[in-house]
């Protein structure tokens, strides 16, 4: 009999999507049907989400009446959002979302109702809030990238509702396990545990993608959140005299993932535990590290539909066409030299400010670089400064485009990931795929997914990309300098971009590991 899990979640691809957390939460359903699991995803009802549901709706709704078997979920469970659409004489929705599974007159200060749909095939549940949710802006802050002043609300609202639904208390709505994904997702386990809505409780887990994001907020706001006194407390939502979302997912739920196992071992310590780290030991039991996979339908360099030229291992020649698309999108002299890309957010954990201080050395070098992300005003500034002073050889690009990004992948020659902290990462595995070898430094999940070029790893076919330890100006440059010896010698850098596209990085290992976590969960 297949488990059911309600993943819950600020993001999921293809619908939102700021990071990594979207590429993953988005992927698992997928990942994890093949092992027995149904994953049903729960989001905010942001704009882009409601907007994406109404399309496929109608859609749905216009498409002839005996247009294949297929059923939707939602017409099996009852008076969901796809099913609820009505026609009029002109083929033209009549009216708007029809029933809702399930109404909150009063979702801690905002009446809220419960939709169905469904993200790249599975069954999706989305809270529509509006005086939540919309808003003009990004999913946490408001145009200008200011937080919104009222997440505290908006996601102890979302948490409530995602307890409420994992928990019983939403009609004929059952799930075996709820999984909860960073702190804004992170109250739902504790509302299981001090505000359960039914008797039945399912188990829950806490994944941590990034435990420098908290949710921390003044203890002024406990009176709001619908718990009881008792959950004020050192082993349940109070941390450091406040509240702390993320804290207390992790002090409530039954078992805790991180997103790689080097990862896991790093926030047992003050370095990368960021005040958490006590808490982490006590639980060190529950924890485990189970490293994100990437979806190899959307990220396949022989059928991805971005690139000028599609290539696989057998034929890395091809990517010379999409390397002259990467010199024209970013301005660059054309040429034979190696073009490292960066994508990523311009932040001091992704080390961007030691990556602004060795461009002059990596131009010395002969190499090009070509910049994808947005982030700190100052570092956006210094690559803007960085390519009037090198044209030609600095291209930039602030902002993000998915389409870029993996053009990025199959036209640059590696990929540059100086972080001085990596849960687990993505663009690494991202290059991998693509032969743009990653060029990384040594932590978390960054060091479980590349093998270094080191000469024993060379001498045996194996060595992925190239490793540097400590997030300094000279070893930095002097990951560079080996790239550019390396990529020097086309034969050994062919051997390096084989090895790392044969790996197998997919989410078949991921979602069999969780899978067997749920199942340990439920047999305790």
């Amino acid at each position: 009999m297949a488990l059911s899990v309600l993943s819950v979640a600020s993001e999921a691809y293809p619908l939102v999507k700021t990071g990594g957390l979207g590429d993953v939460v988005g992927a698992l359903p997928a990942a994890l049907a093949p092992h027995g699991v149904d994953v049903t995803t729960f989001l905010p009802g942001y704009p882009r989400v409601l907007a994406a549901l109404e399309a496929d709706a109608v859609k749905r709704a216009r498409a002839p009446a005996n247009a294949g078997a297929q059923s939707h979920k939602g017409d099996e469970r009852g008076p969901g959002l796809l099913r609820a659409q009505e026609l009029d004489g002109s083929g033209e929705v009549s009216h708007g979302w029809g029933a809702p599974l399930h109404r909150w007159p009063d979702l801690l200060g905002a009446p809220a109702q419960l939709l169905e749909g469904e993200i790249a095939g599975h069954r999706l549940l989305v809270l529509d809030a509006p005086g939540y949710f919309a808003r003009e802006g990004g999913p946490y802050g408001d145009p200008a990238a200011r937080d919104w002043d009222d997440n505290w609300r908006r996601f102890a609202a979302f948490a409530r509702a995602a307890a409420d639904v994992a928990g019983g208390a939403v009609g004929s709505e059952r799930f075996d396990v709820l999984h909860a994904h960073d702190w804004q997702s992170g109250l739902a386990p504790a509302y299981l545990r001090f505000a359960p809505p039914a008797a039945d409780v399912p188990r829950t887990v806490m994944t941590i993608h990034n435990i420098a994001f908290q949710g921390r907020y003044d203890a002024g706001i406990f009176a709001s959140l619908a718990l009881p006194a008792h959950a004020f407390a050192v082993d349940g939502v109070e941390y450091y005299g406040g509240v702390g979302y993320l804290k207390a997912g992790l002090e409530s739920a039954d078992a805790i993932t991180t997103v790689s196992p080097t990862y896991a071992r790093e926030i047992l310590s003050p370095d990368f535990g960021m005040g958490l780290e006590g808490l982490m030991r006590t639980r060190q039991r529950r924890v485990s590290g189970i490293v994100n996979g990437i979806d190899t339908a959307v990220w396949s360099p022989s059928a991805d539909p971005s690139l000028p030229a599609r290539y696989d291992a057998a034929t890395l020649a091809r990517r010379v066409t999409n390397k002259r698309a990467v010199e024209e999108a970013f301005d660059l002299d054309a040429g034979d030299g190696p073009i490292f890309c960066v994508v990523s957010r311009l932040t001091w954990q992704k080390g961007m400010d030691v990556l602004a201080d060795a461009i002059p050395a990596l131009v010395e070098r002969g190499a090009r670089l070509a910049l994808l992300g947005s982030g700190d005003a100052w570092l956006e500034q210094a690559f803007r400064d960085a390519a009037e002073r090198f044209p030609g050889q600095i291209g930039v690009r602030l902002g993000y485009d998915e389409a870029l990004s993996h053009l990025l992948q199959a036209g640059s020659d590696a990929i540059l990931i100086p972080s001085r902290f990596e849960p687990c990462g993505l663009t690494q595995l991202y290059g991998l795929a693509y032969g743009c070898v990653p060029v990384v430094a040594r932590t978390g999940g960054l060091a479980d997914t590349v093998i270094h070029a080191n000469a024993a790893a060379l001498a045996a076919g194996v060595a992925t990309g190239i490793q540097f330890d400590t997030v300094t100006y000279e070893s930095l440059v002097g990951a560079i300098a080996l790239a550019t010896d390396l990529y020097a010698d086309a034969e050994r850098w062919e051997q390096i971009q084989r090895a790392g596209m044969a790996a197998d990085f997919s989410w078949a290992t991921s979602g069999r590991r969780y899978a067997s976590l749920y199942r340990e969960l439920l047999a305790a």
